[in-house]
């Protein structure tokens, strides 16, 4: 009987997960969708579940603060003009600043406090503010200006992005709200990169740790539900270049960070020509994208590298603090809760208000979904939607198979 040597038992081992993992492509989780846009010529770089409808969580806090600016632009709110917050807006879950019923909020520190904390609270404030005292006619005012915006396949249902099952959204509608709050209020844009926020006692950082970690980065929201997954919507700048990305679904808040970071790095190579370092291992991470890598797969790779590389070490790379669910935890004044940016009962229950408002209002439409998105098997920073006059995309070079 042939005696087959260990070293060969550990190629073939490797060899034959490494081969199994390819086989099956990409494990996106059913939330994934993501998205990446070439500002200056509106080109989409990358798109895979695009047009598949996700939930926004506290994404939606972006259209909040994009009919706030435009108010404020019109004269209709100030900046120094002090709001009320409602016995409804005190009630809101968290994320929140923990507002009182009959208190009042700054309105520009109601702005910081949806940009940093998230603050569903204050979204509802603004809400009301808004909507001549009913968040419900604020939501109107939301669905009316996605449908200005091209957001054909949005539905709000509320202000701050607390669960609702029909409120909803894809990556493309979100990178065109992106857009558009950048585009029309770029004296305010500033808000989004702010790095913390005061209040009371109590410093909040910005839950966007890519303001920190990623060069350019300078917003815009992060957002995160128990339906919805981890979601970003991030912009960066280099060179007089701005790319927006998003991301929706993610499993962890730090491997969606990973994600929407390699996806802006991957667009900046595209834009610049300039291949960094570990452009491989980019190529590598998008193909695999926002998944729970097990120890297995792990420690085949890491033998594979051993058998190229001698001197690699054969240890699985697992990080047991990439499975962290940063914004799932308490923050101070929290009461030591487990909380996230919208995480609460569904309230799509009972009596709809909102829903009768929406359908009521003027150029209501039902919500649509488009079948176009990118196979799995396809090359991993592709675009299936270029214009006539748009030259063509050199993103599909990073491939599964490196080329």
């Amino acid at each position: 009987m042939k005696t087959i040597p260990p070293i060969a038992w550990v190629r073939r081992v490797a060899f034959a997960l490494l081969a199994m993992l390819c086989l099956t492509g990409p494990a996106w989780a059913g939330k994934y969708a993501s998205i990446v846009v070439d500002l200056e010529t509106g080109q989409v770089m990358h798109d895979r579940e695009a047009d598949e409808p996700r939930h926004p969580a506290s994404l939606t806090k972006v259209m909040t603060l994009y009919l706030v600016f435009d108010a404020i632009d019109a004269g209709k709110l100030k900046l120094s003009e002090r709001i009320p917050v409602s016995k409804a807006a005190s009630r809101a879950q968290p994320s929140k600043l923990g507002l009182k019923s009959g208190t009042t909020i700054k309105v520009e520190d109601a702005i910081r406090a949806l940009v940093t904390k998230s603050a569903n609270d204050v979204a509802i404030v603004l809400a009301e503010k808004l909507g001549g005292g009913s968040e419900a006619k604020f939501v109107v005012k939301m669905n009316t200006k996605a449908k200005e915006l091209g957001m054909l396949n949005t539905t709000f249902r509320n202000a701050s992005g607390l669960p609702d099952k029909k409120q909803i959204t894809t990556a493309r509608d979100m990178a065109k709200l992106g857009e558009a709050i950048y585009m029309d209020h770029k004296n305010r844009y500033n808000y989004f990169s702010l790095a913390s926020f005061t209040w009371g006692k109590r410093k909040y950082m910005n839950h966007n740790e890519l303001l920190r970690k990623v060069d350019g980065v300078d917003g815009i929201k992060t957002g995160f539900t128990n339906a919805s997954g981890y979601n970003l919507m991030a912009s960066a700048e280099r060179d007089g270049r701005r790319v927006i990305a998003v991301m929706l679904g993610g499993k962890t808040g730090r491997s969606r960070d990973a994600h929407v970071a390699d996806l802006l790095e991957a667009a900046f190579m595209d834009l610049t020509g300039v291949q960094v370092a570990d452009a491989d291992d980019i190529r590598a991470r998008i193909a695999f994208g926002d998944r729970v890598t097990t120890a297995a797969d792990d420690l085949a790779l890491a033998q594979l590298r051993k058998l190229q590389e001698p001197d690699a070490a054969l240890v699985a790379s697992l990080d047991d603090d990439a499975f962290a669910n940063e914004e799932g935890t308490a923050e101070d004044g929290d009461e030591g809760v487990e909380v996230s940016e919208g995480d609460a009962a569904d309230t799509d229950a009972g009596d709809d208000p909102i829903g009768a408002l929406i359908e009521a209002s003027p150029g209501a439409t039902p919500v649509q979904t488009s079948a176009t998105t990118v196979p799995n098997d396809q090359a991993i920073l592709v675009t299936s939607e270029m214009g006539a006059t748009s030259a063509p995309n050199t993103l599909a070079g990073f491939s599964a198979a490196g080329h």
